[in-house]
């Protein structure tokens, strides 16, 4: 039965970056999620006062009250937080491609490592970017 092998302390950083890495593009897959729904919903209401006639009242919720308001200003309202929810949206969306990057390059250079370590001729199985492992030779 073969000694287990030490990892170099590079390889060890870079599990822990990966590791960082990917607890990250976790935050910012929930974000978007959250993001999402907000979009969701905001559009609903959209719909929905787009529907009320110009006589009739309209409300918005206000912390725990129901506050009457105009139908243009809420309109205009909801506009401007769709707007804002868009471009947080394309942040993030460009966070999460830089981290799924980041996770790719630090998964090649682990990769490298584990066939510099390897004796010629046998193979290793090196973590992936999920902690499968992939056949390196």
């Amino acid at each position: 039965m073969p000694e287990p092998i030490q990892l170099p302390p590079q390889a060890q950083q870079l599990l822990l970056q990966m590791q960082s890495f990917q607890q990250q593009l976790q935050s910012v897959m929930l974000q978007k999620e959250t993001m999402h729904i907000q979009k969701i919903e905001l559009e609903g209401a959209k719909a929905e006062l787009e529907k009320a006639g110009e006589r009739e009242e309209v409300y918005k919720v206000v912390g725990p009250l129901l506050v009457r308001g105009a139908k243009t200003e809420l309109k205009k309202e909801i506009e401007e937080k769709l707007e804002t929810i868009v471009l947080r949206a394309k942040s993030v969306d460009k966070q999460e491609e830089k981290l799924k990057e980041k996770l790719k390059e630090s998964q090649q250079k682990l990769q490298e490592i584990f066939k510099s370590l390897a004796p010629q001729g046998e193979h290793r199985h090196a973590p992936d970017s999920e902690g499968m492992g992939t056949e390196a030779e």
